[in-house]
């Protein structure tokens, strides 16, 4: 059946999402969107496939699996604060739901937020409801934790670059003055 569901065009598959009230009740545990390989989704197919998926969260606004297919899907248009909005949206509306979780977490990741992709990273982790799901998230924490031990990530400028500043300031006019009395 998850087969003849990937199968299906985006827009169908969203109506039949929609449409099935039990569906929107419960989290999905497989994405129905076709998101296994981001590079056989050509730009035109992932545009329906956001443009179904804004009308869809439209409709339903209180739907998570809605709002976490379209932030991957704005993800991989690369539109990143979209994609930021839709995850946070869908973590707002169901706390418990893993794959909101883990998505949101994989942003903050790729975008390099390191301290903010693991503590999101460590909710997902709580969240997840079989060892799939659990080892996803703990393969995801162990890369961050790497990054973050190599020294790859966004520098915070948490310090005042003002006393560096005033010194580089009074050594240029003490080099002036000396230019000028060596004159």
């Amino acid at each position: 059946m998850q087969t003849a569901l990937a199968l299906r065009g985006s827009v169908e598959l969203v109506d039949d999402i929609t449409k099935s009230s039990a569906v929107l009740s419960a989290p999905v545990r497989i994405l129905p969107l076709p998101w296994k390989d981001p590079h056989t989704v050509s730009k035109a197919e992932l545009a329906k496939h956001i443009g179904a998926l804004e009308l869809a969260c439209k409709e339903n606004p209180e739907s998570a699996d809605l709002r976490t297919c379209l932030g991957i899907a704005y993800a991989m248009n690369y539109e990143a604060y979209k994609s930021m909005d839709a995850l946070e949206a869908a973590v707002g509306l169901d706390q418990s739901h893993f794959f909101a979780q883990f998505k949101y977490a994989e942003l903050w990741f790729r975008l390099r937020g390191l301290r903010k992709a693991e503590e999101e990273t460590l909710k997902a982790v709580d969240l997840a409801g079989n060892g799939w799901e659990l080892s996803m998230a703990r393969k995801q924490l162990q890369e961050i934790r790497r990054l973050h031990r190599e020294g790859t990530q966004k520098p915070e400028w948490n310090k005042s670059l003002k006393t560096p500043s005033f010194a580089l300031l009074a050594l240029t006019v003490v080099l002036f003055a000396i230019a000028v009395v060596w004159r």
